[in-house]
């Protein structure tokens, strides 16, 4: 990944533990001055951040950018919406795919390509309780499986 210049900044690591990533999509986002420089420096925070559509375009919601330190008392709100950069045939996709198929956008990681600053949305099906029971259960199995062929190598 660094070879083509992205440096992750955040993963949302808990939509994939509640939501099953049906595709992915990249788009840009538009930020304040102070809100970039957080970012690079790591203060961001994706966990319960969704994005919606609004008069024909894409928002991002709930995501938590900290304030930067060397800000003044121009320092952004942390939990303002943002809007995000596709173009309109992705949004017109989009807006098919989760009205008709009852899907959602959730944001996966955000991350820095050539110093842009850009957002993977997923576009994903929520889990039930029991979807989540059985990918622990299969992890668990999976991780034992790795265990005794690993001790099986060592000779025990």
């Amino acid at each position: 990944m660094a070879s083509e210049g992205i440096k992750v900044i955040s993963d949302n690591r808990k939509a994939y533990h509640d939501y099953f990533i049906e595709d992915k999509i990249e788009a840009g986002i538009i930020l304040t001055g102070t809100e970039i420089k957080s970012i690079r420096n790591g203060r961001v925070n994706l966990k319960d951040s969704y994005a919606g559509f609004e008069n024909g375009e894409v928002w991002l919601y709930q995501m938590h950018i900290s304030p930067y330190e060397q800000g003044n008392r121009f320092n952004h709100d942390p939990l303002r919406k943002r809007k995000l950069l596709l173009n309109r045939s992705e949004i017109v996709k989009l807006v098919g795919k989760i009205q008709l198929q009852g899907l959602t956008l959730i944001p996966l990681k955000i991350y820095l390509r050539r110093g842009l600053a850009k957002v993977e949305l997923g576009i994903c099906k929520g889990k039930k309780s029991y979807d989540k029971r059985q990918d622990i259960a299969e992890r668990d199995a999976k991780r034992e499986i790795e265990r005794h062929l690993r001790d099986r190598q060592k000779g025990y």
